[in-house]
């Protein structure tokens, strides 16, 4: 079975982060091993979340505990979300390095993929983790990814560059040369992810929910992590990762569920949805 090393939040209560994350793997027959950042108890959108972030030590003493069994030799994709401290973004930096250093002997043969969602802020919040930690994030993970994973604000951040539409999207992505998926991305009343590489770039868009829980830039990242250790084409695999995070948002407000049904929703995050529309870039 593909493993996967997730280092993000980890919030009992709210299904956003690793939290997200290791229930949507689940559904895909993924082994997840969560390092979290921080122990919280409902997302911090919702008030005070109870918890609080993970000592450094704790952090890092997990991932020797992961490295010494031998795991990171198995392991077959890394994604990083939320962070605490910069303390802690260096030894998830560490621990990528390591994980891409361990022998492969007796896995599955292919090379880790390492995704980075750069987690710091969102439009109309700004940044919501220190800025110091902001800036540990990009000039420690962004280095090391293979997929970067912004929302359109950070991606902003990062590059510089307007992210106003999909052809914005693009052209920021392209400035981090290396392949990016970018969620939030606005044009006319459509909402969508654009896929951007060197060579070639995707849009997977649709309507726009009135209300969308917490979390789904973290299912987003899970989903497209899903159809990378299956294989899938790009367009697919975005197709997929988008159609997956819109039932889901779709159930939650037809249920009046405050939080991502993302168990009730396994049969559906593993399908295209026909509300999603897939469209290739210039």
């Amino acid at each position: 079975m593909p493993l996967a090393l997730l280092i993000s939040s980890h919030v009992a209560g709210s299904q956003v982060g690793a939290t997200a994350q290791a229930a949507a793997l689940t559904q895909f027959r993924i082994d997840t091993m969560v390092v979290p950042t921080v122990l919280f108890g409902r997302h911090p959108g919702w008030g005070a979340p109870g918890g609080a972030p993970v000592p450094i030590e704790v952090v890092e003493g997990m991932l020797d505990g992961l490295e010494a069994n031998g795991l990171f030799g198995l392991t077959d994709i890394v994604v990083t979300g939320y962070f605490a401290s910069a303390a802690q973004v260096r030894a998830a930096a560490r621990a990528i390095d390591a994980v891409r250093a361990a022998p492969r002997d007796g896995a599955s043969g292919r090379k880790p993929t390492i995704i980075v969602d750069p987690t710091m802020g969102d439009a109309g919040k700004g940044l919501y983790v220190a800025a110091e930690v902001a800036d540990a994030i990009a000039a420690d993970l962004i280095p090391r990814a293979d997929i970067v994973a912004p929302n359109a604000w950070e991606l902003q951040r990062l590059t510089g560059a307007e992210v106003r539409d999909p052809a914005g999207a693009v052209r920021a992505a392209r400035l981090l040369n290396k392949p990016v998926i970018v969620s939030s991305v606005r044009r006319g009343n459509e909402i969508g992810v654009v896929y951007a590489d060197r060579k070639e770039a995707w849009l997977a868009a649709h309507a726009k929910a009135e209300r969308s829980p917490s979390g789904t830039g973290d299912l987003l990242t899970a989903l497209f992590a899903a159809s990378i250790l299956e294989g899938q084409t790009l367009s697919y695999g975005l197709a997929r990762a988008v159609g997956g995070v819109a039932e889901t948002v779709t159930a939650a407000n037809i249920w009046n569920a405050p939080e991502l049904p993302i168990v009730a929703m396994a049969a559906r995050i593993k399908q295209t949805s026909p509300t999603v529309r897939i469209e290739r870039l210039a």
